[in-house]
Formats: structure tokens, sequence, C-alpha cells
């Protein structure tokens, strides 16, 4: 069975956000990963990782004012300070929550800037997270994401994010593949995992239509769950979806499709 693991940013939203881990456990999972966790104290998240024995999977780089619709900053030449500012921030929470992985958002590509500039932005500032993460004994990574939900996500597809990684050049840049968000941009699913494997280090998981538990929609997921096991993969996988009732209402698909 592939090891999973719980988002909290989208799932047991039935309870604060701080109470989500104990929730986690108490469901089965064994490790965890959000959105951000700087709103938070990082010294109360690192005692609720250790009080209920869960791993820190991931968590993202700063990405700007996300309430106010941003989706990263990493490929705005403006906000260049920021980001590296950012990174520091980043490894410092990491590093109090033992987290092994950070993933970079790129971000929507800012209008009126020319596309040449917003790339050669985006490198740079990889190269810069890259070279401080993996001092730090952390791995960066990045993720495409598809623009039917955030229009102008600048990094969009597996191959690009591939040719990135490449262009780069840094042992320590890696790649976070979204099953839900590579299926709604490309499809293909099996042979890209299976091609792009050993620079996939680490996955997540939603069905479309509608971002609901694997099982709901399109993907053939318990299929995909025997092949990744037979590929080899022995990283985490995110549960990133949205429950279409409650979360432990949902979870029965863990059993039923990968069990």
């Amino acid at each position: 069975m592939p090891k999973f693991n719980a988002n909290l940013t989208m799932l047991f939203n039935e309870v604060p956000f701080l109470d989500r881990f104990q929730a986690a456990a108490e469901a089965g999972f064994k490790g965890v990963e959000f959105l951000f966790p700087y709103a938070f104290d990082k010294d109360a998240i690192a005692e609720r990782l250790d009080k209920h024995g869960l791993v820190q999977v991931l968590h993202n780089l700063p990405a700007g004012d996300w309430d106010a619709g941003e989706r990263g900053i990493a490929c705005h030449p403006d906000r260049v300070g920021e980001f590296q500012d950012g990174v520091g921030r980043a490894i410092e929470y990491a590093t109090a929550l033992g987290c092994r992985q950070l993933n970079c958002l790129a971000g929507i590509a800012p209008a009126g800037v020319d596309a040449e500039k917003v790339h050669a932005t985006f490198v740079a500032n990889l190269r810069f997270a890259a070279t401080k993460l993996e001092a730090a004994g952390i791995r960066l990574l990045v993720e495409p994401i598809n623009t039917f939900d955030i229009p102008g996500f600048h990094l969009n597809r597996t191959a690009q994010a591939i040719a990135l990684i490449e262009e780069v050049g840094s042992a320590n840049l890696w790649l976070q593949h979204d099953v839900y968000h590579m299926q709604r941009m490309e499809g293909e699913l099996a042979n890209t995992i299976a091609r792009y494997l050993p620079k996939i280090a680490h996955m997540q998981i939603a069905d479309t239509p509608g971002r609901h538990e694997p099982g709901s929609g399109e993907i053939n997921y318990a299929w995909l769950f025997r092949y990744i096991d037979q590929l080899g993969y022995d990283g985490w996988i995110g549960c990133e979806y949205k429950p279409a009732a409650g979360t432990r209402e949902g979870l029965s698909w863990i059993q039923a499709l990968a069990g």
C-alpha cells in the first residue's frame, strides 16, 4: 500500500488547525502536510507532531499574500528580496518541525512583464533556494499546477518542470507530482510517473471533477496505486482533496482502493 499523509489544509477542517494533528493521528495517518505554517508558532506545531507521533512531510515556502489571491512569488522579478527572506523563514520552520522537504510555488506570471524575465527570475530564485535548503539538509520541490484552477500559473506541465530542474542544475531540486493537477493538464498519468520517477520526491492526490476523494471521479486510482507500488515509489503521497462530506466519513477510499 502507498504511504499516505494527510493534508491538514484540506482535511479535518471540522476542527481548528492545531487540533487537526490529533484528528489525523486518530484516523490512522502517520504523516501530515499543509500549505503554510507561518501563522502559527512553530513550537506549538512541533509539540503536536511529537505528541501524536506524526512526521511533518512537507510544507510550502512563503507564497505572498494568499488571502489576496497570490499563489507564489518565485517568478516575480520585483519580489526577489521577499522571496529570499521567505526561504530563510521556511528553513527555520522546517528545521523546528523536522520537515525534510519544502515546495516552491512558482506563482501567477505577473502581467506586463517580459516572459523571459519572468522565467529567468524563477530560475535564479530556485538556484538560491536549492543552495540554501541543501545546506540545511532539506529538499526543494517544484509543483506544476493546472491553469483551470489557477489561471496564469507559471509552471503547469510535467515536462516543463523537468526542463526547469535541468536548467537550474541543482541536485537538490525535485518534482512534486500532483496527480489531480496533471490529470487536468495532460493526462497520461502512468507513463509520466514512470518516466520521471527518479526525480519525483513527493506526490499528491485528488479526483476530478470536483477535487474530492480518490474514487469519486474519472481517475482509476485502484489501478494507479498498484502501479505506483510496482514502480517502487517509496515516498509519501499527500491526500490533498476536498472531502465531499466530512473528512472521516470519506476515508473509506483508502481501504477500498489501496488496501
